[in-house]
């Protein structure tokens, strides 16, 4: 056992941690010499401002929230310069525009209010550009910022907005209750790089071990999850870390974020043509307008090639 050295993560709550759940349970960060601290954020201002200042060492975030800080277009004056990614931290599946029941299509959200976690980043842009997509120009609609998914999950079911984007499984337990999935992502942008790992490089390069060691546990927890032999334990693990979770949700959460091809990829890899688009979106809607960098500016791949290719995260 090596010794340990403490990690500050912060995190968006919902099932996408359910990779560090299994390795905080099964002790494989612990085996790569880190202990783990974790804190839910209620939103991307925090989160990425903790990131900034050094209140936190790693943060699963959009990448969208990365390329915004870094550039001077976040949603408050915040700027990081050394802000990277270094692995993907999401599913291949896109976020899920859920509306108000008996909305059925997107003129029914013209003079609404839909909800987002922050104005300027993030999902944001992506439900621009849907909204866009679906006829409706800035001004017709109005957006609110309340903050991260599951906060904006509460305020759906308080029927307090017309609606928002939603991964799993907060679309789905909304669907459940009869609410209306009106349109997803995909139709609009095809590729899209959602949640990664970030870091500042500065961090990074004085704990490289740190950051290979998490990559390293988090790409195991990933392919221990999609094993089918460890999915009575993976639920399980689900309904432990998951208030108000039974096993029949745990299951649909399962059957989405670890889909062989839609699920969590196995070697944790960002895809350059994903990440490009955001970029795209971001050049389109970013503000202040500024010219943005290539793909290969916001991500380095050695930490993640380092990970993958040394010791696993279980030995």
């Amino acid at each position: 056992m090596r010794a340990e050295r403490t990690v500050r993560l912060v995190v968006f709550p919902g099932g996408f941690n359910w990779p560090i759940w299994v390795a905080q349970e099964m002790g494989w960060f612990a085996r790569q010499g880190i202990a783990l601290e974790v804190t839910p954020t209620p939103g991307s201002v925090f989160q990425l401002t903790g990131l900034i200042e050094g209140r936190f060492d790693i943060a699963i975030t959009l990448i969208d929230n990365v390329i915004a800080y870094r550039e001077g277009q976040g949603e408050v004056p915040a700027v990081g310069p050394d802000l990277f990614a270094y692995m993907a931290a999401d599913t291949r599946v896109f976020p899920t525009l859920v509306t108000l029941p008996g909305i059925t299509g997107y003129a029914d959200l013209r003079d609404k209010t839909l909800s987002v976690d922050a104005l300027n980043t993030g999902y944001a842009l992506v439900l621009k550009a849907m909204l866009e997509r679906g006829g409706l120009c800035p001004g017709e609609y109005r957006l609110e910022s309340v903050g991260g998914a599951q906060e904006r999950y509460v305020a759906m079911l308080e029927k307090k907005h017309a609606g928002c984007l939603l991964n799993s499984p907060f679309e789905g337990l909304l669907r459940a209750r009869g609410y209306a999935l009106l349109d997803t992502a995909i139709a609009v942008l095809g590729k899209y790089q959602g949640q990664v790992a970030a870091a500042r490089k500065a961090w990074a390069s004085a704990n490289r071990g740190a950051v290979v060691g998490f990559a390293r546990a988090f790409v195991s927890a990933v392919a221990w999850l999609r094993d089918p032999r460890n999915r009575e334990e993976a639920l399980a693990i689900y309904v432990r870390n998951t208030p108000r979770a039974d096993a029949a949700a745990a299951a649909t959460a399962h059957a989405i974020l670890f889909d062989p091809i839609l699920g969590f990829p196995a070697d944790g890899a960002i895809d350059p043509e994903a990440l490009a688009k955001v970029i795209e979106l971001r050049s389109r809607h970013g503000s202040p307008p500024k010219a943005l960098g290539a793909p290969s500016d916001y991500y380095d791949p050695t930490f993640l090639a380092e990970a993958t290719s040394g010791e696993s995260g279980r030995s």
